[in-house]
């Protein structure tokens, strides 16, 4: 095992905080695979609504999913890749425009129209977290890739800016950093788990990611190979327990257990004859009830979730750009019938997405929608350390310096990610 090839990636969920270290094996910058070596997990307590709100139960869920990892693994690691979302999370975006110096494009035009679309002005109380190409114009030629080469006289570029609030940035960082660790990088959720259930041809027609979480569930569109749209909505698998409690009188650690053991999220699916036998306590004495009321619960609230999604993208402008359709992911998408449900309220293709592509070594202990994002961040880590190698391969051949600012360039130029 070598120790400089070792990736960890964590994602803080509401429910459950989880880590995997896994090693990068294989030598192609564009499509590292890795090699699972070990999972933690914790329950979190500290998070509402993707937000830190208590950082000292952060801090223990994150050192013990951390650590559960690190046995298992038999290695140990400083640095990782840790996940944010939430509603504080704001995409926009900008135009950078400049005058091509030569007679045709070269890396240092892109780099410099780049720069123009990133130098947007961010408000004091945010910061920016990813800034994506979509596509560039060459003179009057729109949708381009790749301009470099080509010839022209004007290069327009159009930036996709992903800005996150600096307080729940700051109290994530501070988390990881008192239970031991440094992170290496911050990534939006959703686009980790995009990398990790995603394939080229489903981002290319046109899809919609919903990554169920217990706290909120994110949404993101990608059309034409490139991300466009994100949202969140403020409801997730915990508003599905705690229906589950006033609707049927159990606790919360119960009706957490009766979903995850009957649950079904959509009411055609169960047989009218089955019976479910409730947790019994002194006043209320033995209870049983139809499992098609405990279906008819949670289809609701699960029926609302994803009309609420399925608003946000029409808002958008993409209601009718997902060819690929819709894929689910996240804790609450590995119910039963979810995927039924969504296809009846989104009226397209629906999938459950967990992590398969290029993922080796204990790969069947991550095959679950509630690794997506947490497998992603290990991929996206990955990638980093290979665009690193190809960029020390490229340093030791020119002889030059520059590493610094080389880094703080590949922060910002992820475009073959997402």
């Amino acid at each position: 095992m070598n120790a400089e090839r070792l990736v960890a990636g964590l994602d803080i969920g509401s429910a459950k905080t989880t880590a995997i270290i896994a090693e990068v094996v294989g030598d192609l910058p564009r499509h590292p695979s890795i090699k699972v070596l070990g999972v933690g997990q914790a329950r979190t307590t500290g998070l509402r609504r993707g937000v830190v709100s208590d950082i000292e139960e952060t801090t223990r869920s994150i050192r013990k999913a951390l650590q559960d990892a690190e046995r298992m693994a038999g290695a140990q690691v400083q640095e990782v890749y840790a996940g944010i979302a939430g509603e504080h999370v704001q995409a926009m975006t900008s135009k950078g425009i400049v005058a091509v110096s030569g007679d045709e494009i070269t890396k240092a035009d892109v780099e410099r129209a780049n720069e123009v679309a990133r130098a947007q002005a961010i408000p004091q109380d945010r910061e920016l977290l990813h800034a994506i190409p979509q596509e560039y114009t060459v003179d009057k030629n729109t949708g381009i890739r790749d301009p470099i080469g080509m010839s022209g006289m004007r290069l327009e570029v159009e930036m996709y800016l992903v800005t996150i609030g600096s307080s729940p940035a700051i109290n994530l960082r501070k988390s990881v950093e008192r239970a031991g660790y440094r992170v290496r990088d911050l990534v939006l959720e959703p686009l980790a788990a995009a990398l990790a259930v995603l394939t080229d041809d489903e981002k290319e027609l046109g899809v919609a990611l919903v990554e169920m979480g217990a706290g909120t569930t994110d949404i993101a569109v990608f059309h034409e190979g490139k991300i466009r749209h994100l949202g969140t909505v403020p409801f997730g698998g915990n508003n599905v327990t705690s229906d589950i409690v006033h609707g049927l009188g159990v606790t919360q650690a119960d009706a957490e257990r009766l979903k995850e053991r009957y649950g079904c999220a959509y009411e055609p699916l169960v047989d009218p004859q089955d019976i479910i036998q409730l947790p019994s306590t002194v006043a209320q004495g033995e209870r049983q009830i139809p499992r098609e009321l405990l279906a008819h619960i949670i289809h609701q609230r699960m029926d609302e979730i994803f009309d609420l999604v399925h608003h946000d993208i029409a808002d958008a402008g993409y209601g009718s750009k997902l060819s690929a359709g819709v894929v689910l992911t996240g804790g609450a998408a590995a119910m039963e019938g979810s995927g039924e449900l969504a296809a009846e309220v989104f009226g397209t293709g629906v999938r459950v997405g967990m992590p398969a592509e290029n993922i080796g070594g204990l790969s069947d202990s991550v095959e679950a929608p509630r690794y997506g994002t947490v497998v992603g961040l290990a991929q996206f880590g990955a990638t980093r350390l290979a665009l690193g190698a190809t960029a020390t391969a490229k340093r030791l051949s020119v002889g030059g310096g520059g590493v610094e600012k080389w880094a703080q360039r590949l922060k910002f130029w992820l475009q073959d990610f997402f």
